[in-house]
């Protein structure tokens, strides 16, 4: 009996022929690197719980911002840590607050760069919720109020997208409303749609110092087991006007990134996450794997399950790898 006439290692049989028929791959084009802004000057800190990630001032942060842009990454995703909290995260809004001067530092610097802003209040408020506190509970309506000051405030600096991340019902009607009323419909809005209350976090909060002063999430971002519940998420918030949708983490939720690329027909952006960075990073470090490559494989993963946007911490390497 004859061999079959179908050998699939023929298409496998070299780097060369590899390359020619992979079906998925990464590019630099679809990278969002973040950046984490704290008050003061002159500041590029160390973040001990995230390798090769710093604390900038926003005076430094362009020099930053540059480098991100001569690699050909063609976004940042700001982060701030205010330098004074109080219970309704006032200086999220206010004209010269950390994240307003870092957008304008960089606009300036390198205006070119897409500017991204992440629209939520636990790293301004005291209690390290993500809104304003009623009962013991995170107040909804209210907290959305908020929001929208927060994000068209970023918009009057420059900003060129306003990423809210709070998970609070009916937030990205209060956005969008709020752009438009002030002559900024140009300005888009990536919602983190389905946002998990994920264990993957540990190290973002510790960056960003916002982890929650009693309590836990839970009752505003996703429970880890539901997938029907995002699919209605991200439904409403394109229905209430955003641009780009988001389902954060990315690895252990790839099912529902591929979910959402079958059923929306709008840019799906996924975030790779700091536990999901830091676990690489920490079993290359014990020689356990080999960071590079399970880098790759991860993100290459993510861009497989439909992901046209990576926010990754691992976006300056990829790009040094992919030039």
């Amino acid at each position: 009996m004859g061999f079959p006439k179908n050998r699939m290692r023929r298409l496998r049989s070299s780097p060369s022929m590899r390359r020619l028929v992979r079906q998925t791959s990464v590019s630099v084009d679809g990278l969002v690197y973040p950046l984490f802004v704290r008050e003061g000057e002159g500041i590029k800190e160390p973040i001990k719980s995230m390798t090769g990630c710093y604390h900038f001032s926003p005076d430094t942060v362009a020099d930053e911002a540059a480098e991100v842009s001569s690699l050909g990454i063609p976004a940042v995703l700001l982060f701030g840590l205010p330098g004074r909290k109080d219970d309704i995260g006032s200086e999220a809004w206010a004209e010269n607050g950390v994240v307003q001067r870092a957008i304008r530092q960089i606009k300036k610097a390198t205006p070119e760069l897409l500017v991204v802003t992440d629209v939520c209040l636990c790293e301004f408020t005291s209690h390290g919720h993500c809104g304003v506190i009623k009962d013991g509970k995170v107040d909804n309506d209210p907290t959305c109020e908020l929001l929208a000051k927060m994000a068209l405030s970023h918009a009057q600096a420059g900003a060129d997208i306003v990423a809210p991340s709070d998970m609070m019902d009916g937030r990205v009607r209060y956005i969008r409303e709020a752009l438009e009323e002030n002559g900024f419909e140009n300005v888009a809005i990536m919602s983190y749609a389905a946002k998990y209350a994920s264990a993957f976090y540990g190290p973002f909060r510790d960056a960003a110092e916002s982890a929650p002063a009693f309590g836990d999430r839970r009752s505003y971002q996703m429970d880890p087991p539901n997938a029907d519940e995002a699919m209605a998420e991200i439904a409403l918030d394109i229905e209430e006007g955003a641009d780009i949708v988001m389902v954060k983490p990315a690895l252990a939720y790839l099912d529902i990134i591929y979910r959402a690329r079958q059923r929306f027909n709008c840019p799906i952006a996924a975030y790779n996450v700091s536990g999901e960075y830091m676990m690489i990073n920490a079993a290359g470090a014990e020689g356990l794997v080999d960071t590079e490559a399970t880098m790759m494989e991860v993100l290459t993963a993510i861009k497989r399950a439909g992901a046209d946007i990576l926010i990754t911490y691992f976006a300056k390497e990829l790009a040094k790898l992919l030039s």
